[in-house]
């Protein structure tokens, strides 16, 4: 009875041992990568927006090139991204149709070629100018 009461309390305590483990907390982020992801604008500005399917998003394609829709256009750029968070967007451009939606279609452009950091918690890429958030857009 004493070595079995022992071999419980030692697999117990491996048991907690690894699941204390550091690096285990890393292991299991829930983040969504910057690159390969579909965002889809839901936040403009501090309000809500809702998005119609296959607008106002943007893909950042990992070999420093990213592609989108705005209300009807196809967006195109290149930018740089760091881990840390840095994110330079250039050469923004985009198809030339008309459509309605075409002021938030530039606000939307224009908030990209502003951004200067990003932050993903979990489904969601917050774009910040100088630290101050001024989009987010969610994966899907």
């Amino acid at each position: 009875m004493k070595n079995s009461i022992k071999t419980a309390a030692l697999a117990a305590l491996v048991i907690l041992t690894a699941a204390c483990c550091p690096c285990r907390k890393h292991a299991k982020s829930t983040n969504i990568p910057l690159a390969g992801t579909v965002w889809q604008l839901a936040q403009l500005d501090g309000r809500a927006f809702a998005a119609e399917a296959d607008r106002f998003t943007v893909v950042f394609d990992g070999k420093g090139n990213l592609s989108g829709e705005g209300a009807c256009n196809r967006l195109m750029g290149s930018y740089e991204a760091s881990a840390s968070g840095d994110l330079k967007i250039d050469r923004m451009a985009s198809t030339r149709m008309a459509c309605p939606d075409m002021e938030t279609e530039a606000r939307f452009m224009q908030l990209l070629s502003e951004a200067t950091h990003y932050r993903i918690d979990g489904q969601m890429l917050m774009l910040l100018r100088d630290g101050e958030l001024r989009a987010v857009l969610q994966a899907r």
